[in-house]
């Protein structure tokens, strides 16, 4: 699956993360349904041709939705989805917490135990702490951050999160360093 890397700075630290298409594919719907009416009805033909998606992927996109309970399907002639909240209700987290999980949680060390049950690490690790450590920053940001605050423009949003210790980081300011010159 495809993934987007996000680079941003928690003061001090510098935090890469990635989201994997189905979180950033979902919040592109979901803001899609925000910004064109959160009482209005979108059918997945429109959302697909807006987000430039495809029809069955924006399905299974609305269906984990609904049973996550952001969304609600709309039967007949004008059915669709509507947002199930205001987008001031829904959060970042919520949002990719049902579409894919957190970045770190209880159970991680468990699934990246290596060839062991139980990690050779499991009684002191400093991975575990800084994992935690990063999570519990990230948690500080997407627990507040809500559909309504993304619906801003680049300069708003750059704004926005400036005023919460983030510097936003262009695509040019991500490209690839050079290594010696290459």
């Amino acid at each position: 699956m495809k993934s987007l890397t996000l680079f941003f700075k928690i003061l001090p630290y510098n935090i890469v993360m990635k989201l994997s298409a189905q979180e950033e594919y979902g919040l592109r719907c979901l803001l899609y349904m925000a910004r064109h009416g959160e009482t209005k009805s979108h059918s997945i033909p429109e959302i697909s041709r807006a987000e430039g998606l495809s029809v069955p992927n924006v399905a299974k996109l609305m269906r984990i939705l609904r049973l996550g309970g952001l969304v609600a399907s709309v039967r007949g002639q004008a059915g669709g989805y509507t947002l199930s909240k205001t987008a001031d209700q829904v959060t970042v987290s919520e949002v990719l917490g049902l579409l894919g999980g957190s970045f770190f949680n209880p159970h991680f060390c468990d699934r990246h135990s290596g060839l062991d049950r139980t990690c050779a690490h499991s009684g002191d690790c400093s991975l575990r702490l800084l994992w935690g450590s990063v999570q519990k920053s990230l948690d500080a940001i997407l627990t507040k951050t809500t559909l309504r605050d993304l619906l801003r423009d680049e300069d708003e949003m750059t704004a926005f999160l400036r005023e919460r210790g983030i510097t936003p980081r262009t695509e040019a300011a991500v490209a690839p360093a050079r290594i010696n010159g290459h």
